[in-house]
């Protein structure tokens, strides 16, 4: 069972703890539990209803009133107010109570309002990579599982999957050949499918070779393909200690190609890259290069 501190539920609630203590003594909104050493602490129901007072009262809701209501009275006004346009950081919370809950419909329901609202790439930019970011402290005091991961990289993925599919293959015959692919090692693929997205959007000629590709494998395909750069994430592969004699063989090997990555594997070699290597930090920076890079093939 996942253990919350009041500060956690801040920064997942958006909701100060202060005002959390004040809910708690005023209108029992939440019940903390203690461990065995008398430490207080909130589970995943208190997160899930937390989330839907939060997203209740950020609409204008009184919290005196949302107090009188049952939790299935709460749960039908969240399911009103969730078919109206919803502010980012509301569109964020209920993400976050649809992977705590493993509730794929609140999960479609949601990301499909900010895909309405936003557009695609926009519900990407604005909702998920944040959500993402922000699931990253359930990570870090162990509060979610590899399983939540993987039932939530999963719903992304098929929404990114049927995003690239629905795309007009409109590339001009002169444009510019992207391979894209994960090292060996490699799962972690939403950013480089949502890459693969922004490449074709944009006209690039595009291959996608996915995840846990090995070396030989990549050099092989890239000399049938002849690609004007190649596309990848570090984060977890290659080891670091491997960092550096991965990328000299790679580059050695396929001399006709630049290649653009990102990962923060990589930052603390970011000042010996080599001169064919464009690191991206940002979603921002990726972007600027890659309108730069349509206008003007390699």
């Amino acid at each position: 069972m996942a253990h919350y501190s009041i500060k956690e539920l801040e920064h997942l609630s958006g909701i100060k703890a202060h005002t959390l203590r004040i809910w708690e003594q005023r209108y029992q909104l939440l019940v903390p539990k203690r461990t065995s050493t008398n430490i207080r602490y909130y589970d995943d129901s208190d997160l899930k209803c937390l989330l839907n007072v939060a997203l209740l009262y950020q609409e204008g809701y009184k919290i005196s009133k949302i107090a009188l209501l049952t939790p299935a009275q709460i749960a039908q006004e969240v399911l009103k107010v969730t078919e109206k346009e919803l502010g980012q950081e509301q569109l964020i919370s209920q993400l976050v109570a649809a992977m705590v809950g493993l509730d794929e419909i609140l999960f479609e329901r949601v990301l499909g309002r900010a895909v309405l609202q936003l557009g695609f790439p926009g519900s990407v930019q604005q909702v998920v990579y944040p959500f993402l970011d922000k699931i990253g402290l359930l990570w870090q005091t162990d509060n979610i599982t590899p399983a939540h991961e993987h039932f939530i990289s999963q719903l992304i993925r098929q929404k990114m999957l049927v995003a690239i599919d629905g795309q007009r293959l409109n590339r001009l015959p002169e444009a510019p050949k992207v391979l894209l692919y994960l090292p060996e090692g490699e799962l972690h693929e939403l950013s480089l499918l949502y890459s693969h997205f922004q490449f074709r959007a944009m006209g690039f000629h595009t291959l996608y070779l996915g995840q846990h590709l090995p070396l030989e494998d990549l050099i092989k395909a890239a000399h049938q393909f002849r690609p004007e750069y190649l596309c990848s994430v570090f984060t977890t592969s290659p080891p670091r200690d491997q960092i550096e004699a991965y990328l000299d063989q790679l580059l050695q090997e396929v001399p006709f190609t630049q290649l653009l990555v990102s990962g923060y594997i990589l930052q603390p070699f970011l000042a010996e890259l080599p001169a064919r290597v464009t690191y991206f930090k940002t979603l921002e920076s990726f972007e600027q290069w890659l309108a730069s890079a349509a206008l003007t093939p390699a």
